[in-house]
């Protein structure tokens, strides 16, 4: 089999307003809502902002597991739009997530916290996220969640 390697895309840097909507407990675990409200994308293969009106459906799951279902809109420097959408899973320790909830800062190498993304783009430019596959890590810091994308080679 050819060997698969990851190359360092960009990061993101989210806004998110705290969450706009406490569902309670549904049949799938406590679930949340969180607005996304802006962000930045720096990186050697991508860098942009991140358009207002995105959200995060979070889904607390009884196993202690944080599911990540998020949807939004980059714009990138050259004006190309790409809707991008991940699912993740975050957890951790009990008092390490209890700080993150917090919105304290944690040591990143405390948890488990990762994304798979996908894009996709009418953008020329761009393409090329149309036609890979990624995957992320993330961190929580005062603005919100920061994550390190990698393209699949």
């Amino acid at each position: 089999m050819p060997e698969m390697k990851m190359t360092h895309a960009f990061d993101m840097q989210l806004s998110v307003k705290t969450p706009i909507a406490d569902l309670g407990k549904t049949p799938l675990g406590g679930r949340l809502i969180a607005e996304v409200t802006g962000g930045d994308v720096t990186g050697p293969m991508l860098n942009g902002h991140i358009h207002g009106g995105g959200a995060d459906w979070l889904l607390l799951r009884d196993d202690g597991v944080m599911q990540l279902d998020v949807r939004l809109t980059i714009e990138a420097e050259d004006g190309g739009l790409i809707y991008t959408r991940y699912e993740g899973l975050r957890h951790g320790p009990k008092e390490v997530m209890e700080k993150m909830a917090r919105g304290e800062e944690v040591d990143p190498s405390q948890f488990y916290f990762r994304i798979s993304p996908r894009f996709e783009t009418a953008s020329t430019p761009h393409q090329w996220l149309n036609r890979h596959l990624f995957v992320g890590t993330g961190e929580r810091n005062a603005q919100g969640p920061k994550y390190s994308v990698f393209k699949v080679e």
